[in-house]
């Protein structure tokens, strides 16, 4: 029996206009009612998730900033925060590159350490309250996420190079069309989502994981079943316990439906 649902937002749970299906909330709802908790599961930050699920927000769980921030029953119960030496170390290796630009975000801002015109906005990069920055922020600042935009579109070879560079501090992976998400060490959507297992004493064969990206990869790999979208990563596919629809043909949601219905 499934009593958690994780999803990703972005060519996931969202539709091709980047919004949430009307369905899916009244979905929330009662999938609640039947005891089975439901996750949005997202590099976006927790105050932009929120906009989203304003009608539900009271009533669901969220990972948001690729687990460095982990909100269940309403609760904040964990947020993890760069280093500030770690940081220091990516912004001097981005520098070596003419090609690469970084954005770190705090809980309500994004720090652009190049002109915005640098930058592409996509899905959960859509930096929200942008200030362009030419020095690091200081270390009281509470960095939650670090995502470097590739100019030239090559993010595999991009996410290889920073790996060799950085792997000791980051794990580099692949979020969209031109970004790399630079995810903390031991800090995934996946430990986000044990968290929020743990609160509610869940077994992983009790849940159930949507992704389409490179930083779905662990949470895919970790929950009892982890689906990934028609439209996905095929490296995502080719380890996924199912590989469902579109996210415009609102697979997701088809799936809580049918969660929904098997539900004693």
């Amino acid at each position: 029996m499934i009593k958690l649902i994780a999803s990703d937002m972005d060519g996931t749970l969202l539709d091709e206009h980047g919004e949430v299906p009307s369905e899916t909330f009244e979905l929330i709802e009662a999938l609640r009612e039947k005891g089975v908790h439901f996750a949005a599961s997202s590099g976006r930050r927790y105050d932009r998730l929120c906009t989203f699920f304003e009608p539900v927000r009271e009533h669901m769980d969220f990972v948001a900033s690729n687990g460095a921030q982990v909100y269940a029953d309403g609760q904040l119960i964990d947020r993890e925060v760069y280093s500030h030496l770690a940081i220091r170390e990516l912004a001097r290796v981005i520098e070596m590159f003419d090609n690469l630009h970084l954005a770190l975000f705090d809980r309500t801002k994004s720090f652009l350490l190049d002109d915005e015109s640098k930058f592409v906005r996509e899905v959960d990069k859509d930096l929200p309250n942008a200030e362009r920055i030419w020095d690091l922020p200081d270390p009281e600042v509470n960095i939650l996420k670090a995502s470097i935009f590739c100019d030239d579109g090559n993010v595999m070879d991009n996410a290889y190079v920073l790996q060799r560079e950085l792997g000791d501090k980051f794990v580099f992976a692949p979020s969209g069309n031109a970004w790399i998400d630079a995810l903390q060490l031991g800090v995934t959507k996946a430990s986000g989502i044990a968290q929020i297992m743990d609160y509610y004493g869940i077994k992983t064969e009790e849940v159930m994981a949507f992704g389409d990206s490179m930083n779905d990869y662990e949470i895919v790999r970790m929950v009892g079943c982890g689906c990934a979208m028609a439209n996905g990563r095929p490296a995502l596919k080719a380890v996924a316990d199912r590989v469902v629809g579109y996210n415009y043909e609102h697979a997701v949601q088809a799936e809580m439906r049918r969660i929904l219905n098997e539900q004693k």
